[in-house]
């Protein structure tokens, strides 16, 4: 059972200064339910512990998201703000979604972090099974030749993607966290062209 606590919390939020303290102490949050859920797991994650590990009173993680689901749920949600594939040359497709996500990954850590979370637990993975299908799915079938074979093609595209994720930005293997941006996308960019639009063999 969660040991979470409910409580009240002198922060003042009012005017320009109150909302960037908010900001920052949903940002801390956010940052240490991302690495407990990662070493914990859902189950053995506490809000207390999460608390602890953000410096900030228990009342505060209840008072945001209000329960340890509510909380898991704000962790591991994204927007992947993908781009329009409908505006890009059918043929760069591939390089564009590279680009896109090495931004992406590069912008701040919360993606990585939501992988090592997916890949500990059941629950993360479940979250980023719905981020595939609610947000790269449509994507993939705005340039897939068939749209029966979109699913199968737009998962194809992100093995590469979060392998490419996984082994620079998690495992941090060195020859791949020595490739320059400039050669990620020049290596990836043509197989998740080839994934989404080539002739099924």
């Amino acid at each position: 059972m969660d040991d979470s606590t409910t409580g009240s919390t002198n922060e003042d939020t009012s005017g320009t200064n109150g909302a960037r303290r908010s900001d920052a102490t949903r940002t801390a949050i956010l940052e240490a339910a991302r690495e407990r859920f990662a070493t914990d797991g859902y189950e053995r994650a506490t809000i207390r512990a999460i608390a602890k590990d953000a410096r900030i009173d228990p009342s505060m993680v209840m008072r945001y998201y209000g329960n340890k689901e509510g909380l898991f749920a704000a962790a591991v949600s994204h927007d992947l703000r993908l781009p329009d594939l409908g505006a890009v040359p059918r043929g760069e497709a591939g390089h564009a979604l590279v680009s896109h996500f090495l931004s992406l990954w590069e912008e701040d850590e919360k993606l990585t972090a939501m992988l090592r979370v997916a890949v500990t637990n059941a629950r993360g993975a479940e979250r980023m099974q719905g981020i595939f299908r609610d947000q790269v799915l449509p994507v993939a079938r705005r340039v897939c030749p068939d749209p029966e074979q979109a699913p199968a093609r737009a998962a194809l595209a992100v093995s590469q993607l979060l392998g490419m994720a996984l082994t620079r930005y998690v495992l941090r293997l060195p020859p791949t966290v020595a490739l320059a941006r400039e050669e990620v996308v020049a290596w990836l960019g043509p197989t998740l062209q080839r994934y989404l639009t080539a002739p099924i063999p």
